[in-house]
């Protein structure tokens, strides 16, 4: 860093005087409100690499300007609780997004302007903006399609664009470690390569709109409950191969602007102040260029945190401003690390093109494009888990239809939380008003009083669509005896259930919420054709499987939701999406039948954190630091409700089984595998041949369209590494959707990364094929693998 300093400065030293008066007198940053003109220095020279740049820009920043871009406006343009006003003027505004960094006018900088965006641009509605609600992150995982992830992405950032933002601060890609978790519809699933190439694809399409992106919750953030507190037990190995493994892969790919660190401990330090995950990880082996910013609240001290890898503190300066400004003025932190943080910003600026090719101005979303965007994942994202005697697709002609449960008649379910889209029109399906005295603010923490939010894309007006001549009814499934009656005077019932989750807040089982299991026990008991449809935030238990005829999982489904949902029902289009994480029988067969930290909430009664009580979640929204009850947070303002839990430890002791590996190495069946999914069509696999040069492995195999219908297959390759290494039973080491014509046939070929079959070793912090013996599988799921090859690699 010392050494490109230096060069740095000598190239500025001949160009600084013959721009810095025309410099001096620009107010209006790159290109301005006012009608200046942009500003220019040896910095806009597009020949030069974004690092180059970068390092002249910051050759002629004062210490107060390096600061100012460490972190972030307390709660908005006037500061806010009180906070002081900027070092250095600015001349610009936020544009009311979750985050907002003034840029530095004198020199043509401008403001970063970030929007939480998992599924969709947040916020719009205190300004009148639509944005389109996508089907969830662990959605586009179960479509298996790396160019949905990317189309999904690109929606998110042409949107974030048209609307006046330069960064995205989604792209969660912490692993279902626990199903429960309240975030996992953020998520893309259990398995660190699907995980990190969805996402990374993800993040490659956000960005390819110029756009910055960023990936979170870094690291092992992968449950609600204590997430402010918790600490997670892990070994190095453990971490590398799994969680880590798909931040790596998603990195690699997207080539991510930003990383952001998460709430809670590992091994007894913060995600913030880490150096072993900043640092070692991934400022190193990583080759992270970009830059960590805390998540919201999570800077916890100054010079711990900016030496262990931090960035940017977010938001406010209660860290990162006038404390870092004094450590570094007593030579406590050197310059040089103020200029590399700075460097890594502003690089990612140039890299992206957020400041060549600022979003002004301003347009209104493509409305029209986004909800076909929205209904093309959608439909490659729904799982038919369930088909019994082809009960699926309805037919047009069927005389009658009873729908019932879950607001089907008005709307689908979404996501709360910071990833809570706004919908229009509002709320499908207001709540109730709480009762007095337990309003709470915010923008859906733990559905801080908003309840959840139903989008306007109602199921019963595109299955009547599908099914003019059918009379079909709807129930709303508050009463499980009137809803059966209805089903047993139908030809079909069909259910919806669904599973509220947020941020902020986690399951506290499996089971699905309100008695619905009660409701679809019933239903099936009045009527054998009865068909479930799931709107969920992750895996449910679904102890009526046995006794319904067809299982759909439409997770949160989207603006576009009813449609799809009505296409896939009546045959217009052929599911092919296969499940991102193994849905469990119930809670005893999770490797954790109870979440770490739950025993330690408070009892009803107690007093009350912060919106989703002792989950640690917010309870306001990103504006407006903790909620009444909550613990205080940091000098940042924000420390997430607390709720009056003690700090307590995640000893994740399932270690490298998570999901699908777990089942495999208990030996225990769960109710559906992970890589499972049907479709109305039949496939067979053959003529596998598996062979290693060195370290390099290719998979060819044949699949088949052996039924009377088009469809697509995820043809899945999987590997059981040699004995000696003690790895789970099979890991997936990659796929490829196949799109077959009735009775087709296509050779699959796929040359597997040498990472996917590498283990990690600690002693040489490296990881390594190991020699030896290897079992290669291929088929449709990874409970159903018919082709398999043994196959020596050599060390």
């Amino acid at each position: 860093m010392l050494e490109r300093w230096k060069a740095a400065m000598a190239l500025t030293a001949g160009l600084w005087l013959l721009w810095l008066p025309a410099a001096a007198q620009a107010q209006g940053g790159r290109g301005g409100r006012g009608g200046a003109p942009p500003v220019t220095g040896p910095w806009s020279d597009k020949s030069l690499s974004p690092d180059q740049r970068a390092d002249l820009l910051i050759a002629a920043m004062t210490l107060d300007e390096k600061i100012q871009l460490l972190h972030g406006a307390p709660s908005g343009p006037g500061g806010g609780r009180g906070a002081p006003p900027p070092a250095v003027p600015t001349t610009s505004r936020s544009n009311g997004g979750a985050g907002w960094v003034p840029g530095i006018p004198r020199l043509g900088i401008p403001d970063l302007n970030m929007a939480d965006s998992a599924v969709g641009v947040t916020r719009g509605a205190a300004e009148s903006r639509y944005s389109t609600l996508l089907p969830s992150a662990l959605g586009a995982a179960a479509s298996w399609n790396p160019d949905l992830a990317m189309l999904y992405g690109q929606v998110i950032g042409r949107e974030l664009r048209d609307q006046g933002y330069n960064m995205s601060i989604g792209g969660g890609v912490n692993i279902t470690r626990e199903p429960r978790n309240g975030r996992n519809f953020e998520y893309a699933g259990e398995d660190p390569i699907l995980a990190g190439t969805t996402v990374g694809m993800l993040m490659k399409g956000v960005q390819s709109q110029q756009v910055m992106g960023d990936l979170k919750h870094y690291a092992l953030n992968d449950q609600e409950t204590g997430r402010n507190i918790g600490n997670v037990l892990l070994d190095h190995r453990t971490m590398r191969e799994t969680d880590l493994l798909a931040f790596q892969i998603a990195y690699r790919i997207s080539d991510a602007a930003g990383f952001m660190c998460g709430y809670n401990k590992v091994n007894g330090d913060w995600d913030c102040e880490n150096d072993y995950l900043l640092n070692q990880v991934l400022k190193k082996d990583f080759g992270f260029k970009g830059w960590v910013m805390s998540d919201w609240g999570g800077t916890h001290s100054t010079t711990k945190a900016i030496t262990a890898g931090l960035d940017q503190e977010q938001p406010g300066s209660g860290f990162f401003g006038e404390p870092l400004k004094k450590a570094v003025e007593d030579r406590d932190i050197p310059i040089e690390r103020i200029n590399d943080a700075v460097h890594r910003i502003l690089r990612s600026m140039f890299a992206v093109g957020v400041f060549d090719n600022p979003p002004l101005p301003h347009r209104v979303v493509d409305v029209f494009q986004g909800l076909a965007d929205a209904q093309k994942i959608a439909e490659e994202s729904i799982v038919l888990l369930k088909n019994s005697g082809n009960q699926l697709p309805l037919s047009g002609s069927v005389k009658s239809i009873a729908v019932i449960g879950s607001h089907a008649d008005v709307g689908v379910l979404s996501g709360g939380g910071s990833a809570q889209v706004d919908p229009p029109g509002g709320n499908a399906a207001p709540p109730p008003p709480p009762p007095p005295g337990q309003e709470t603010g915010g923008r859906g923490f733990g559905f801080g009083g908003r309840g959840p939010v139903y989008f306007p894309s109602a199921p019963l007006k595109y299955i009547r669509a599908k099914a003019p001549g059918a009379k079909v009814e709807y129930n709303d499934g508050a009463d499980p005896a009137a809803a059966a009656a209805l089903a047993k005077a139908s030809q079909i019932a069909i259910v919806f259930v669904n599973q509220p989750m947020s941020e902020g807040r986690d399951a506290a089982t499996l089971t699905l919420p309100d008695k619905q299991d009660d409701l679809v026990s019933a239903v099936a008991a009045a009527n054998p054709h009865t068909i479930v449809v799931a709107e969920t935030g992750g895996p449910v238990a679904m102890p009526w499987a046995d006794r319904v005829s067809g299982i759909l999982e439409a997770w949160f489904p989207g603006i576009g939701g009813g449609p799809a949902i009505a296409n896939i029902l009546f045959g217009d289009v052929n599911p092919s999406a296969k499940l991102p994480v193994t849905f469990a029988k119930s809670d005893q067969d999770l490797p954790h039948p109870a979440i770490a930290g739950s025993n330690l909430m408070p009892q009803p009664g107690a007093a009350r954190g912060a919106a989703g009580g002792a989950a640690g979640g917010f309870g306001g929204g990103r504006g407006a630091g903790g909620a009444p009850g909550g613990a205080a947070g940091g000098p940042g303002g924000f420390g997430g409700g607390r709720g009056g839990m003690p700090p307590f430890d995640v000893p994740y002791t399932e270690k490298l089984e998570v999901g699908y590996k777990w089942y495999e190495a208990q030996n225990k069946e769960p109710l559906f595998r992970f890589g499972s999914g049907l479709a109305y069509t039949t496939f067979a696999y053959s003529g596998m041949r598996a062979a290693a040069s060195g370290h390099n492995l290719t998979v060819s195999f044949s699949v088949k369209n052996t039924g009377k219908r088009a469809g697509k297959e995820i043809a899945q390759v999987y590997a059981t590494l040699p004995a000696s290494t003690g790895e789970p039973p099979k890991r997936l080491i990659g796929w490829q959707k196949v799109d077959l014509a009735a009775g087709e046939s296509k050779t699959v070929n796929l040359a597997i990364d040498p990472l996917y079959l590498s283990i990690f070793d600690e002693s040489s912090n490296r990881f390594e094929v190991p020699g030896g013996g290897y079992k290669i599988w291929a088929g449709g799921s990874s409970g159903s693998l018919p082709l398999t090859q043994a196959v020596e690699i050599g060390n």
